[in-house]
């Protein structure tokens, strides 16, 4: 067994980067089983839709395989990616799986989408003549699916544009349309006014493609308003652990756990100084436990803690506060009020998990969890928990 702080991990969940865990600075832990039971959530409160996944970003930093392989033994079936390598490399791995790129037909690549049988989410006219006339060319009527812009101005065909393609049908009967969708700017607040505005703007587009299966609902969308399923719903962040809400609690169960490695702990005289730029003083004879990761490996420098700040970690069952600044490899807690019999070297400090919560380490970062799971470095053992299916 691998000691995880408060947690164990079986050893024979060691899934990825180094043979032996300790080796590595940091580990992240991927409980599986939890993913999957979110994803699960979400499919239950929306009976009438199909319950999709997006796994773009490497699964927001967790791992696009096995979280996909994980996400398809439990039922998913269609999956949203960025990207088109990622929806190449996803294809590989699951031949049967629907992927879905949501960044567009890059030009003159049509061939890349039909040799790795991904979908292209075409956000322009010009992508739709493109799409059209590669297959008319070939001969074939390959799928895709429509985006239209209701209100984000990102990508997707603004809907006089859409208005426009729905009059050009034989443009549309060149290949298989299997999807319309928009993406809803706001809908981590669910009382804001956004929401219904786009809403009924993409019920009018969706009016013009009476056929067509249409999509709407992210991750907060589908925990609020099972009315706006449609017929597929695409969660990310809620998948992961983190919250789709913004002011409310979380509704979701934790995915990852990242611990850092005590590499030293060493006691440090009142007066005396942490990290560079001296810029954490003892105020009493200290503590400090050294861990083996930094912001390198994403634990971004903004946490560090120069002036009591709230950043902290879960050590030997207790809160430490980081101390002195973050540096590339390294980060400095303060461990005086921990007896001394509890801390050694190599150790497990949890540094974002069930005690410090990603929307936590977001807050204090000033930030998202949808950045700080994306930022999690390679340099950390991956141990993926499974399923238990």
């Amino acid at each position: 067994m691998v000691f995880m702080g408060d947690h164990e991990a079986p050893a024979e969940s060691v899934a990825a980067s180094w043979e032996d865990p300790a080796l590595a600075g940091g580990i992240l832990c991927i409980d599986l089983a939890a993913l999957v039971a979110n994803w699960r959530d979400i499919a239950r409160a929306n009976t009438g839709a199909e319950t999709a996944a997006v796994v773009k970003a490497d699964a927001y930093g967790l791992g696009m395989e096995p979280v996909a392989k994980a996400l398809v033994k439990a039922g998913c079936r269609t999956f949203f990616v960025a990207l088109p390598q990622e929806g190449a490399a996803l294809k590989r791995a699951l031949p049967s799986a629907r992927v879905f790129v949501l960044s567009g037909l890059p030009r003159g690549e049509a061939g890349f989408f039909q040799r790795h049988q991904i979908l292209p989410v075409l956000n322009s006219i010009a992508e739709v003549e493109e799409w059209a006339a590669f297959c008319r060319e070939r001969e074939v009527r390959l799928p895709a699916a429509l985006h239209v812009d209701t209100g984000m101005n990102r990508l997707g065909l603004a809907p006089d544009e859409a208005r426009r393609l729905a009059e050009r049908g034989e443009l549309l009967r060149r290949f298989r349309p299997e999807l319309i969708m928009s993406h809803l700017a706001c809908a981590d607040e669910p009382g804001h006014e956004m929401n219904a505005r786009q809403k009924a703007l993409f019920d009018e587009i969706r009016a013009l493609f009476p056929q067509m299966p249409a999509s709407l609902a992210n991750s907060a969308a589908s925990l609020v308003w099972p009315e706006w399923e449609y017929d597929i719903l695409r969660p990310g962040i809620a998948l992961y652990g983190g919250n789709p809400f913004s002011g409310r609690p979380n509704p979701m169960r934790t995915v990852a756990t990242l611990y850092g490695t005590v590499l030293q702990v060493r006691e440090v005289r009142r007066g005396e100084t942490v990290g560079y730029g001296a810029a954490w003083r003892a105020a009493r004879d200290s503590r400090i436990a050294v861990l083996g990761l930094g912001y390198a490996d994403g634990l971004f420098r903004c946490l560090s803690d120069t002036a009591g700040g709230p950043a902290h970690v879960f050590i030997a069952g207790q809160f430490a506060p980081y101390a002195g600044r973050i540096s590339m490899d390294l980060a400095a807690v303060d461990v005086s009020h921990i007896p001394p019999e509890d801390l050694e070297r190599g150790m497990r400090a949890e540094v974002m998990g069930p005690h410090v919560s990603v929307d936590e380490l977001a807050r204090w970062a000033g930030t998202i969890p949808y950045e700080i799971l994306t930022s999690l470095g390679s340099r950390f053992t991956r141990l993926y928990t499974p399923t238990g299916e």
